[in-house]
């Protein structure tokens, strides 16, 4: 998984990091609420944990403003704050789970492999827009200047992947993971093939692709 961390507290989030890197996960962190937002839209993450308390602001304003501009991330609230009160506060501002300090960090691990295995609820009837294309996640439907199209679950969830990260260059090798699984082996050129016949639906005759190939790295959308 790729994990970010949003703590103040350059002890714990050093922790955080040695053990969870130990898991075989890439981790990335960040200490206030400025760079936790700028990471968090930026970057390609699996989950996040965050801290409430954080010297430029609070976790759940950070929360509450990813989740308004569309940011799905399964986030984990991790605080000193131990109410009933506060854990309710977290889960409206948008949280998907909560955790107190102290913690075990086997129980923290086994809640961030739960997370990112679930789907997120932010993501039904989302709609996503890059230029003519148009993808609404709830009904799994995309639709090219307001022409419903017809794409296989592979195809569909390539198209969102890429329009989730419009303007990001997408590796092979992240797609690969992203919609197989790392440890599956597909085939070779499984990437391209699905490309192929996504430009054949998408793409007009003699018309730039809208899935562009960004050459020895992998494809983008623009936003």
């Amino acid at each position: 998984m790729k994990i970010l961390i949003v703590e103040d507290d350059l002890r714990i989030a050093a922790l955080l990091q040695r053990g969870l890197e130990r898991k075989a996960h890439v981790v990335d962190v960040t200490h206030t609420m400025h760079t936790g937002y700028q990471a968090a839209i930026d970057g390609l993450f699996d989950v996040l944990i965050l801290d409430i308390k954080l010297p430029d602001g609070d976790g759940m304003s950070l929360c509450e403003k990813l989740r308004n501009v569309g940011v799905t991330i399964p986030i984990l609230m991790l605080t000193a704050r131990d109410s009933t009160e506060d854990k309710i506060a977290g889960f409206h501002h948008g949280a998907d789970d909560y955790l107190t300090k102290p913690f075990s960090f086997e129980e923290l691990h086994v809640r961030l492999i739960a997370l990112a295995r679930r789907p997120a609820a932010y993501v039904e009837n989302q709609v996503l827009r890059c230029g003519p294309l148009e993808l609404n996640t709830g009904s799994a439907e995309v639709r090219k200047d307001g022409v419903l199209l017809e794409l296989s679950r592979k195809e569909f969830s390539l198209l969102e992947l890429l329009m989730r990260n419009a303007g990001q260059v997408m590796s092979r090798q992240l797609i690969l993971e992203k919609l197989w699984g790392s440890d599956f082996e597909p085939e070779a050129n499984v990437v391209e093939a699905i490309v192929a016949r996504l430009r054949a639906k998408l793409d007009a005759p003699k018309s730039a692709p809208l899935i562009r190939t960004v050459r020895g790295i992998g494809y983008k959308v623009d936003r």
